[in-house]
C-alpha cells in the first residue's frame, strides 16, 4: 500500500504529526522501532510528563528557546500550548498547571499522556506499526519515495516525516537514526552536545554530600575570566558523586553553551531567605545558647547533616572546635560559605544522560513554515532531530508538538493541492 504520509518515530513529535496529518484526510503510516510508542515520554518529568508550558504569549515561548528560536516562530504561531492542552483534554486526560506554568496530567502519570496521543492517532485512522527499524529513507530524482526497514522491505510514501528524536536516553530508542537519514539526503548535521544535563564539578569534598537533595536553594553561575553572572535560579538541587544535578542545574546547563574546565564557577546559596547579616545573627544565637558544644553539633540546627563537612571545609573551620572558641572572622567565614558555596565546573555528563540533545539537522536547510527539507522534496523533520533546544518547563515537548504539527500541515497541504 502506498501512503500519503509516512512518519518515522512514535515519540512526541511523531505521534502528533501522524494524528494531525490523518485528521486532514491523509493515508498515514507511523513506524516505531520499539515495541510500543512514547517510550521517552514515559520518563519525562520524573514519570509525570511535563507536557507543555501554559504561557500564552508567543514571545514567552521564544524567550525560552536558546537554540535557534526564530526558526520556530511559524510553528509556534500555528500550534500553541493552548492547542496542545485542548488536544490532550479532548482525549480524556485532565491537566493541571504548576509552578512556572508547567503543565502535568492531574493523575501525575506520563502513561496517560502517551495513551491520549495514541488514541488521537488511532481515532484519526493512522496505521501504527511497532518493532519496525527503519534502515534508510529512499530518494529518487530529488524526492522521497518511501523508507526501507532493516529487512529490506520498502514502505512507499510521497512524504516522509523524520521524528526520531536525538541522542539522549538511548534506551528509549533515541540513537541518532534521524541524523543518518538527514545526511543520506545531503543535509548538514550541526555538532551534537548535551543540554539540560547534570554538571561535573572539580570539588572532591562535595562528594561527602552525595545523595542530598536541597529543595530550596539559590544558585548562580559566573564566568571566571570576566566575573560576569551567566545564570541564576532558585529551586531543587541534588549532590551526586560527580557533582550536581536537579532542576536548577539542568536549567543552568542550557545557558552554558561552551562548557570547558576553568571557564565557569557554580555558587550555591544554602540560605537564600536570609541575608548574610541575618544568618550571622542566627549563628551568634546558636553559639550563645550552646557555648560548650562543638561546631559540628551546633550546625545541624541550620544545615542538613551531610553538607556540614562540605561547609566547614570550605570555610576552613574545625567541626570539633567548641563554638565559644570560634573567633568572629571564622564565624563570618562560615556564613560566607553557606551563602556562597562554590566550585569550578569541570564539564557536563554525557549526551546519553541529557534530557535533550542540542545540535542536529541545520535549520538553514529546513523550511520553517512546513518543516520540509530545502534539499529533498517530500522529506520533513520534526522534534529533537532538528537543531533547536529549549530550557526546562515543558518547552522542549512543545517544540516537538509544534514542529510535528507544522510538518503534518505542510505534507497535507501539498497533497491537497496535487
Amino acid at each position: 500500500m502506498k501512503y500519503d504520509v509516512l512518519v518515522v518515530g512514535a515519540g512526541a513529535a511523531g505521534l502528533l504529526a501522524a494524528g494531525t496529518a490523518a485528521s486532514r484526510g491523509m493515508r498515514v503510516l507511523l513506524l516505531e522501532k520499539n515495541d510500543r510508542p512514547g517510550r521517552k515520554l514515559m520518563i519525562t518529568g520524573k514519570g509525570r510528563c511535563n507536557v507543555t508550558n501554559a504561557c500564552s504569549l508567543l514571545n514567552d515561548l521564544l524567550d525560552n528557546v536558546p537554540g535557534n528560536p526564530r526558526f520556530l516562530y511559524s510553528a509556534f504561531s500555528r500550534f500553541m500550548p493552548a492547542d496542545m492542552i485542548d488536544l490532550i483534554e479532548n482525549e480524556g486526560v485532565p491537566l493541571k498547571i504548576e509552578r512556572g506554568n508547567r503543565v502535568f496530567p492531574v493523575s501525575d502519570k506520563a502513561a496517560d499522556i502517551v495513551d491520549a496521543l495514541v488514541r488521537f492517532v488511532k481515532r484519526n485512522g493512522v496505521r501504527l506499526l511497532t518493532g519496525v527499524r527503519v534502515r534508510s529513507v529512499e530518494i529518487e530524482g530529488g524526492a522521497v519515495a518511501g523508507v526501507k526497514d532493516a529487512d529490506g522491505r520498502l514502505y512507499e510514501a510521497k512524504n516522509v516525516i523524520v521524528a526520531t528524536g536525538g541522542m539522549s536516553y538511548p534506551l528509549t530508542g533515541s540513537t541518532g537514526d534521524g541524523y543518518r537519514f538527514a545526511e543520506q539526503a545531503g543535509h548538514t548535521v550541526t555538532p551534537l552536545r548535551p543540554s539540560l544535563v547534570p554538571l561535573e564539578l572539580d570539588a572532591p569534598s562535595w562528594r561527602r554530600a552525595q545523595g542530598l537533595t536541597l529543595k530550596n536553594c539559590a544558585i548562580r553561575v559566573e564566568e571566571i575570566c570576566s566575573c560576569r553572572e551567566v545564570y541564576s535560579d532558585f529551586g531543587e538541587l541534588l549532590f551526586t558523586h560527580f557533582g550536581v544535578s536537579g532542576p536548577v542545574i539542568l536549567s543552568a546547563s542550557a545557558h552554558l553553551r561552551d562548557i570547558a574546565p576553568g571557564k565557569y564557577t557554580l555558587y550555591i546559596d544554602l540560605k537564600p531567605a536570609l541575608s548574610e547579616e541575618k544568618l550571622d545573627a542566627r549563628l551568634v544565637r546558636e553559639f550563645t545558647s550552646q557555648p560548650n558544644k562543638t561546631l559540628g553539633n551546633v550546625l545541624p540546627a541550620l544545615l542538613p547533616h551531610s553538607v556540614i563537612p562540605v561547609i566547614t571545609a570550605a570555610a576552613g573551620a574545625d567541626p570539633a572546635r567548641k563554638v565559644n572558641q570560634i573567633p568572629r572572622e571564622e564565624r563570618r567565614g562560615l556564613v560566607y560559605a553557606m551563602k556562597n558555596l562554590s566550585a569550578p565546573i569541570a564539564g557536563t555528563r554525557s549526551i546519553e544522560e541529557a534530557v535533550v540533545t542540542a545540535g542536529g539537522v541545520s535549520v538553514k536547510e529546513i523550511d520553517p513554515r512546513t518543516m520540509e527539507s530545502r534539499l529533498c522534496r517530500g522529506l520533513y523533520f520534526a522534534g529533537e532531530v532538528i537543531d533547536v533546544d529549549a530550557y526546562t518547563g515543558g518547552f522542549n515537548l512543545q517544540i516537538a508538538f509544534s514542529t510535528g504539527a507544522a510538518a503534518a500541515y505542510g505534507a497535507a497541504a501539498k497533497e491537497e493541492k496535487s
